[in-house]
């Protein structure tokens, strides 16, 4: 796969991530109801959107491992019960693309990769 779209899946990925958790802790299943501090769980995400959106390699490798603690946590809310658990799945699938595609775009965009023409 090429670098732009490795990017770009990053890209999407990344907004669906951050969109999932404002509106998964915001308003849908929060953990108190009218709302949760959670939704503060984003913010680190913010960061790296305009880095991710350039294809930049360096932000693809900081945001893989950051990812992680979206693919942690997912992994330990799957088996709460009802929306919070569907939730949960579609953040461990949401950071594994994530996770995936950084890496992959990291490693495509790597200056030893890259043609000498």
């Amino acid at each position: 796969m090429s670098a732009q779209l490795l990017s770009r899946i990053s890209s999407v990925a990344l907004l669906s991530l951050i969109a999932l958790c404002v509106v998964w802790e915001g308003w849908l299943a929060p953990l108190r109801p009218g709302g949760s501090w959670l939704v503060l769980k984003a913010l680190p995400l913010l960061p790296a959107v305009f880095g991710v959106l350039r294809g930049r390699r360096y932000t693809s490798q900081w945001l893989s491992m950051l990812s992680l603690l979206y693919l942690t946590e997912g992994v330990l809310r799957a088996s709460d019960p009802g929306l919070v658990g569907a939730f949960a799945l579609v953040e461990v699938a949401l950071s594994v693309t994530l996770f995936t595609s950084t890496m992959l775009h990291a490693r495509a965009a790597a200056p030893s990769r890259q043609r000498m023409d």
